[in-house]
């Protein structure tokens, strides 16, 4: 039954993944490499994606590849989610909605040799989704001037990884990742007063990786209270890709248009980060953690068309466009009996919080800064467990969260998102005796 639960399962999120929209439709995408995704998977979210410090066996936690060491020995862990969200952006006196859907990950995780634990699956990394316009008018001379912006695209992770215990309480891990992805860009702009049409049109591929270092340490402070404290590491380094720029000027009366390539070499370009994390939790009723990341997106040059000093413009790699990205998270997972005998008594209940800031930097001036809350369940599937920890029942995992992004004179969003995961434990590894 259960393994006709996961190909179902498996079988929706590959559905619903093929008509689901673009993850974002914020025009915040068209910045840097797009918004940047949630690596957090079901039970995390419900935290507002606190993890580096989680380490209890019963989830797959990539935030973290140090954690897969602590995966039990008979054990199989698969988990998948989706979202949706609706988005209200607000620009002075003008409100418009927005409504998304998105697969968001698919990983597993199994115990490989002893002291050793290893993971995979596919994950997010960025979205862009964005259409909008704006008219100017300038004069009765030179009329009114049109400008559409549109984008799609996002960069994605397929991984495997592997978390080891090296000495006792200390475990150290890596997730090694391919990456791939596209994006298309464009610009249109035309005016009432001319028959010409100028567009931008940006586009890049990338085919790459990336490798991800993890390391924790726990220490029991008692018979039921452990302290856990950890560190990752993500290797920056070049994206392999190429972004093109092409200048196309239409001139719509005569039909002829006239188009001028730019291409940067090595354009792209993944930062360092570091993430530090730390937490406290009481067997298997309480969970209280917390979270601090920062990526050295600052240290990057990004591609940009722009005048020169000469006042050529020119499509080139420039400073000064992107900014170190700092975020805080904290959060909690309580529940009242996890052996009681009452469902509601059996429940995970989670709580979090969370403030980031961001990675780009829009005409000079810093872009938005954004605040979140969270609130989610883990509602266990099965009464009734086959080992003494209660580490192996079947989760649904369900999670709401408010996001609010904004900065002053610019666009503000406000965001309600919905989490859904499921989390299945198979006991795969068992060695049955018979009597």
């Amino acid at each position: 039954m259960n393994k006709q639960i996961i190909c179902t399962a498996f079988a929706v999120v590959l559905a619903f993944s093929g008509y689901a929209q673009s993850g974002t439709n914020s025009p915040y995408s068209q910045y840097g490499i797009g918004v940047l995704s949630d690596q957090s998977q079901g039970f995390s979210r419900g935290m507002n994606g606190v993890g580096l410090a989680y380490r209890k066996g019963n989830a797959v936690n990539t935030l973290n590849p140090a954690s897969y060491s602590s995966i039990d020995s008979l054990t199989m862990i698969f988990d998948v989610g989706l979202s949706g969200q609706i988005t209200n952006f607000k620009e002075g006196n003008t409100k418009i909605n927005a409504k998304n859907a998105n697969f968001e990950y698919l990983v597993g995780s199994f115990r490989l040799l002893p002291k050793v634990g290893a993971s995979f699956g596919v994950l997010p990394l960025s979205n862009i989704g964005y259409s909008y316009s704006s008219k100017t008018y300038l004069s009765d001379t030179y009329g009114t001037v049109s400008e559409t912006y549109s984008g799609s695209g996002g960069l994605h992770q397929a991984f495997i990884g592997l978390g080891w215990e090296a000495v006792k309480n200390l475990s150290v891990g890596a997730n090694v990742s391919y990456v791939w992805g596209t994006y298309e860009r464009s610009v249109s702009t035309s005016s009432s007063s001319y028959v010409n049409t100028l567009s931008k049109d940006y586009t890049c591929n990338v085919n790459s990786y990336y490798i991800k270092l993890g390391a924790q340490w726990a220490k029991p402070l008692n018979a039921t209270d452990v302290l856990t404290l950890g560190a990752t590491v993500g290797l920056g380094h070049d994206l392999n890709s190429n972004p093109t720029c092409d200048i196309v000027n239409i001139n719509t009366q005569a039909a002829t248009s006239d188009t001028t390539r730019f291409v940067v070499d090595n354009g792209l370009k993944l930062p360092m980060s570091y993430g530090f994390g730390a937490s406290w939790s009481r067997g298997d009723k309480l969970f209280v953690g917390a979270d601090f990341t920062l990526e050295q997106w600052g240290k990057l040059d990004f591609p940009d068309y722009y005048k020169t000093a000469n006042g050529d413009m020119t499509y080139a790699l420039r400073s000064g466009l992107l900014k170190d990205r700092y975020k805080v998270n904290v959060g909690l997972d309580y529940v009242p009996s996890p052996s009681g005998q009452h469902m509601l008594g059996r429940v995970h209940y989670r709580f979090g919080a969370g403030y980031a800031t961001p990675y780009y930097y829009i005409n000079g001036k810093e872009g938005p800064k954004e605040l979140s809350v969270s609130a989610g369940f883990g509602i266990p599937l099965q009464r009734v467990t086959w080992n003494s920890r209660g580490h192996m029942r079947p989760l649904l995992n369900i999670s709401a969260q408010w996001a609010h992004t904004s900065a002053k004179d610019l666009i503000t969003e406000n965001t309600f998102r919905i989490n859904v995961g499921l989390t299945f434990n198979e006991r795969w590894f068992a060695k049955w005796k018979v009597e």
